[in-house]
């Protein structure tokens, strides 16, 4: 009797290891955050290099703080300031520091507007006095801290405003803003989506002056979305919108001169008749304003030079390219007013340092390789620190090079995708590092040598959890497609037979410089291609020519003519991998999101004796109804090049439809409009051919909010059980 009962208990036991172990991913799970990973919330360095501070949220008490931390030892050192010891506001969601570290700016109730953008309310909360000043009554914009602490600028419907802690007293400095014609301090949409900066006015070092950006958006087309929300008759949101080859914005760069109380108007002394100012930032000088120039065309970018007392301009550095020109955010000055620039001229994206006046000192990286971030430059060390894809365009590693190009190292000793977070002072950093198969490691490093400190987080509750769920390794490889080597990864199912034959499910984006392989942790969407594949689907992606981080060539091929070589490349690897034994060539879907749906659309109605299926969310239809910046960018504007417009417009192509078609928009998308969905729906209709459309109400370009994500995906899932599904 004993025995037998050893018996069964051992084979309960067994039975639950292996149910454990072979856990379902359920659409619920992943997206109601079960496989959220751990991080360090809005982390700052401390400025004496020992210390950072993290944003905390406390969910028992619903609270939210701002913690010290040291470094070294990972303990507590200090609460700054926890929403549970303030009256005034309930809760914080974002903090930002003075330059003294005494004050900090606290925000709440804040709001979105479009991708960047956000409004709130925002307090003042002093360190040494505990007291909580309120900023503004109403919901502001960017609120920034002069540089000794004393002041905040911020924007409020259009107009830039100072306000003085002290005296809490208020002071307007531009009053012509207005809602679709003038604004000051803050970018136009298409700024902000495209060239991804919100806050258009800088203090000087010495707290001033105040430079900024104004747009004159009068001219500028506008584009009206109908709102239907819970109300009997529904509303519209109109704002400018410049379509390719339209009006854009004037903009124009100014000066407040703070001790004078009068704005100036900043010009540089070479003719431009449209252009743009992706960026400006004062120099190591607090009186020269530094700013950069490109042609509509942008394959012309210039670096000037201001002087705001004399009002005159140097042009400092200008480079060209036969496609386009990156802007760089990587501009960082040394005591000297030398600078440090990162560029493509070689061909790849490299480090160089130039003089104050633009002559070139050195290149301080070369090889067949990108620079891929830049973390700062020591002085006291006189050592740069960046990331790069040395190892190969799917990895990431941290290295440190002296200013003359020699002496590099590698910090980073994994191989995978590392990220560094430095100290202020250099001398340490965080590395997050993960694959394919390690979530996110949080560790402490030097800065010298690249030695592990300490562990921080290793996200292993996460891989405790996970490890139930037999998922299934993603296999990186290279496949030869029109000559080229492009990266892939694959997803078998968990109990592979390579005897039998399996539905597969194709996904990408495709867009220039984009990457969707890559040995770094999961995505949420990775998540839902690991059900896929528990429920008997090869699923793969292949980032095709035109994408990034294999240097200017391979990346720029496609301008001029986007959706030729990327479709090509999907439909070729597509069938490759369909006269694999193993690959139902007779079930090949593809999909994709945004640039990934112009792609997916543009592939099932291309080749239609390829794919069978095809899902395509919030896409581009047709270039002509996307947005100036990015479109000219890479096609021109469609009155020069009519044929890079149309070729390749989806709405071309729709009586090639043969397989299963699934398009999905947001009625509220301020980006890819939802026009592109209605006039691709039409053409369809009237080449007479059938499909599957879905709208959701009120949702942007990321279609979210509630059970919204979740819904979509059921949606999805189950169009490829009815289309691709096993026989």
């Amino acid at each position: 009797m004993k025995y037998k009962t050893v018996l069964l208990t051992l084979s309960l036991f067994v039975t639950t290891i292996l149910v454990s172990q072979n856990k379902a991913f359920t659409l619920e799970k992943i997206w109601r955050g079960t496989f959220r990973t751990e991080g360090l919330e809005d982390l700052h360095s401390m400025k004496d290099g020992k210390r950072y501070s993290v944003f905390n949220f406390d969910r028992e008490t619903r609270s939210t703080s701002v913690d010290i931390y040291s470094y070294k030892t990972q303990k507590k050192i200090e609460t700054v300031v926890s929403s549970k010891g303030l009256l005034q506001l309930n809760y914080f969601t974002d903090y930002v520091f003075s330059q003294d570290e005494h004050k900090l700016l606290l925000a709440t109730e804040g709001e979105s507007i479009y991708r960047y953008s956000s409004r709130a309310l925002y307090f003042v909360y002093d360190r040494k006095t505990k007291a909580i000043t309120r900023v503004s009554e109403e919901k502001i914009q960017e609120p920034t801290f002069s540089p000794d602490g004393t002041k905040v600028a911020y924007v409020l419907e259009n107009n830039i405003y100072i306000f003085d802690i002290k005296t809490k007293t208020t002071a307007q400095i531009t009053f012509d803003g207005k809602k679709n014609e003038i604004i000051n301090g803050i970018t136009d949409w298409v700024y902000e989506e495209e060239f991804a900066f919100v806050r258009a006015f800088k203090w000087n070092a010495t707290g001033t002056k105040i430079a900024f950006i104004r747009f004159d958006e009068t001219k500028v087309p506008e584009y009206k979305m109908t709102i239907y929300g819970n109300g009997l008759y529904p509303t519209q949101d109109a704002f400018k919108y410049p379509k390719a080859g339209e009006t854009n914005a004037n903009v124009s760069l100014h000066l407040f001169d703070i001790k004078e109380n009068v704005i100036k108007d900043l010009n540089v002394s070479k003719a431009y008749t449209d252009f743009y100012i992706p960026r400006f930032m004062w120099t190591g000088k607090a009186d020269i304003l530094s700013v950069q120039m490109l042609n509509r065309e942008q394959n012309t970018l210039d670096l000037w030079f201001l002087d705001t007392n004399t009002r005159t301009s140097k042009l400092v550095l200008a480079e060209t390219d036969k496609a386009y020109v990156e802007v760089t955010d990587n501009l960082t000055f040394l005591e000297d007013n030398s600078f440090i620039w990162t560029s493509e001229k070689d061909g790849f994206n490299h480090i160089y340092h130039y003089s104050e006046n633009g002559i070139l000192k050195n290149q301080i990286t070369k090889g067949n390789w990108e620079v891929t971030d830049f973390y700062g430059y020591s002085e006291k060390t006189n050592t740069i620190f960046y990331q790069s894809t040395e190892q190969g365009s799917i990895y990431r590693n941290v290295f440190s090079i002296n200013l003359n190009g020699r002496e590099k190292k590698q910090l980073s000793s994994k191989t995978g995708t590392n990220e560094a977070d430095f100290s202020a002072d250099y001398s340490l950093f965080i590395n997050t590092f993960s694959t394919t198969t390690t979530p996110p490691e949080f560790t402490l490093n030097s800065s010298k040598t690249g030695a592990l400190i300490k562990v921080i987080k290793d996200n292993s509750s996460l891989s405790t959890k996970l490890s139930g769920y037999n998922m299934v390794k993603k296999e990186l490889s290279t496949i030869d497609v029109n000559g080229n080597a492009l990266n892939m990864w694959m997803l078998k199912p968990p109990n592979f037979d390579a005897s039998k034959s399996y539905p597969m499910l194709m996904y990408q984006y495709s867009g220039p410089g984009s990457q969707q392989v890559a040995d770094a942790w999961h995505s949420v969407n990775d998540y839902w291609f690991q059900l896929l594949a528990q429920q008997g689907y090869i699923v793969t992606c292949v980032d095709g020519r035109g994408t990034g981080y294999k240097g200017a060539e391979f990346k720029k091929i496609t301008q001029g003519n986007l959706g030729a070589y990327e479709v090509e490349d999907q439909i070729e690897a597509a069938k490759q991998l369909g006269n694999l034994p193993y690959v139902n060539s007779n079930k090949i879907g593809i999909w994709g999101w945004s640039y990934g749906g112009f792609m997916s659309a543009n592939c099932l109605f291309k080749a239609n004796d390829t794919f069978k299926m095809a899902i395509a969310v919030a896409p581009v239809s047709s270039w002509r109804f996307y947005d100036t910046i990015y479109t000219e960018r890479y096609l021109g504007k469609p009155q020069d090049n009519p044929k890079g417009y149309d070729d390749n417009s989806p709405i071309e192509h729709v009586e090639k439809l043969k397989g299963n078609f699934l398009v999905v928009h947001g009625s509220a998308d301020d980006n890819v409009h939802l026009q592109n969905t209605i006039r691709l729906t039409e053409a369809l209709i009237q080449a007479n051919k059938d499909f599957d459309w879905l709208i959701y109400p009120d949702k942007n370009h990321g279609i979210y909010g509630g059970n919204t994500r979740l819904h979509l995906y059921k949606k999805m899932t189950n169009f490829i059980h009815e289309t691709l599904g096993q026989d």
